[in-house]
């Protein structure tokens, strides 16, 4: 596939009002003793769409984008990762390590157990940031559940600065424990409450937007719930430390290395808002340079979560992409107005 960029100039009068984030039927999934939350919605005949909500969201996040996307033709399906939403919020624990390798098995699993792929056909998935990479891992490890993933955008601290194929010995002994150390000193049991009951979890949360978000209630709150929770100190200590002791082949440039050496490799599509303060779009079209059969779509005056920020224009691109991409049978017509 050649490559690709797409530039989206959404209405600036656009800009959704706040809806209810409870969308679609929820219900529990319990895989490997961690409590699962997830949701539906779209009628039961059509491919399987699952949503990946980014760092410190969750499925309600998904707001504004469920309906149009079930309107098109999709089972859509919303889950909350573990250590997020209503999930279960778990310990650091250093046999199974919370971080994108354990979220995509997660994914995996729920895609086989709940979405019935491959029965009902591949799945699509569609990830917000953290949301994105742990579509990508999940691609890489399972591609034989993944018909195509659409990453907007896709972070990883390993894209700005890469992980040497090999490092020191005195550091590989010593980084585990130090790391450790360093989070656990930190005292996220006071400040989590603070940030997320005073006006520091918009100032930080504005970050992410491009237009205002001051009188978006509905986004300030589906945010603020699950850090409100006693146990998601140790869920946020937890995915510290297994976030920094990735390996290297679990990071972004890895992965998409070996995704680019898979002849079996579901397509990718990359979304970058313009103004996105926390993963600038240079590195998109760098990872496009790098790999010429992906496409990267750029949406102007949007942030770090374009799903959310520019809907209408995020759906256009994505369903759009899919029509081109996948040979199904889906009505995507419904939300373009074909």
């Amino acid at each position: 596939m050649a490559a690709t960029t797409h530039q989206i100039a959404p209405r600036r009068d656009a800009v959704p009002a706040a809806t209810p984030a409870d969308w679609g039927d929820g219900a529990e999934w319990h895989w490997q003793g961690f409590r699962s939350h997830w949701r539906v919605l779209g009628a039961e005949s059509g491919r399987p769409l699952l949503l990946l909500h980014g760092f410190g969201a969750s499925s309600d996040h998904w707001r504004h984008n469920a309906e149009p996307l079930a309107a098109a033709g999709y089972r859509v399906y919303g889950l909350d990762l573990i250590g997020f939403g209503r999930s279960e919020q778990p310990g650091h624990q250093r046999q199974r390590p919370l971080d994108n390798r354990l979220w995509a098995r997660q994914v995996s699993a729920f895609l086989e157990q709940v979405a019935q792929v491959p029965q009902r056909g591949t799945a699509v998935l569609v990830g917000n940031s953290l949301g994105g990479l742990t579509a990508l891992t999940t691609a890489v490890f399972r591609p034989d559940l993944v018909a195509a993933v659409a990453a907007a955008p896709l972070p990883d601290p390993a894209l700005m600065q890469p992980i040497p194929l090999r490092q020191p010995r005195r550091w590989r002994r010593l980084r585990r424990p130090l790391v450790v150390l360093a989070m656990r000193l930190l005292p996220l049991e006071l400040l989590l409450p603070v940030i997320s009951r005073t006006a520091l979890l918009r100032i930080g949360l504005q970050g992410a937007y491009q237009r205002s978000i001051r009188h978006d209630r509905d986004l300030q709150q589906l945010i603020a719930r699950p850090a409100r929770r006693a146990t998601a100190a140790r869920a946020l200590r937890a995915m510290s430390i297994g976030m920094a002791l990735r390996p290297r082949g679990a990071t972004a440039p890895a992965l998409l290395e070996r995704l680019s050496q898979t002849s079996t490799a579901p397509p990718l599509l990359l979304l970058w808002g313009r103004q996105d303060r926390f993963v600038p779009v240079l590195i998109g079209e760098r990872l496009q340079r790098e790999h010429p059969w992906l496409e990267l779509a750029v949406l102007e005056n949007s942030g770090h979560c374009p799903h959310d920020e520019s809907p209408d224009a995020f759906h256009g691109m994505v369903l759009g992409w899919l029509d081109r991409t996948l040979e199904c049978n889906d009505p995507l017509g419904t939300v373009r107005g074909a």
